[in-house]
């Protein structure tokens, strides 16, 4: 299974493709999807969406898996990624391709065993799981694949909730 994560962002929007094959786990690609703040919220979110279109295109994942908005400090920096947000789960239903949400809480629960696991313990586990050298820069495109990698190791809980149904 190949999953896309995104950790969203109006300004910096990170992605992260893991495949999963058995119990290995394999990245695809990473990086991050950058606009310029000189351009109108329009232009940068119709970048995000023509951007996010190109990932799937490409790499064509069996899912996305998008970081819920949490909470926020500032309002107006909180409706700027709702919006990003939007965009990311509109592209990926342009593709036919289920989105799953979780929220920053989640993440850190299933990638370091502690909810409130701190942003450099996430990082070294991401390393770690993914057999990588280094920690993946920057933090957006490092997020999106534990984003991706979360989607994986609850993969099984989401098999037993769609049996109930």
């Amino acid at each position: 299974m190949l999953v896309l994560g995104i950790d969203p962002g109006l300004a910096t929007t990170g992605y992260g493709l893991v495949r999963k094959t058995g119990d290995n786990f394999q990245t695809v690609d990473y990086g991050c999807i950058i606009t310029a703040a000189s351009l109108p919220l329009s232009e940068r979110l119709l970048g995000i969406f023509n951007d996010m279109n190109a990932i799937i295109d490409k790499y064509l994942p069996d899912v996305l898996s998008v970081e819920q908005l949490f909470f926020c400090k500032n309002v107006r920096t909180a409706l700027q990624v709702g919006q990003a947000r939007g965009v990311i789960i509109a592209a990926g239903a342009k593709a036919g391709c289920p989105v799953y949400e979780y929220t920053p809480l989640q993440v850190k629960q299933s990638i370091a065993g502690y909810g409130r696991a701190g942003k450099k313990q996430v990082q070294q586990m991401i390393r770690l799981i993914l057999g990588l050298k280094e920690i993946p820069r920057p933090d957006d495109a490092a997020d999106a694949l534990a984003i991706a990698v979360s989607h994986l190791q609850t993969l099984n809980w989401h098999k037993l909730l769609e049996s109930q149904k």
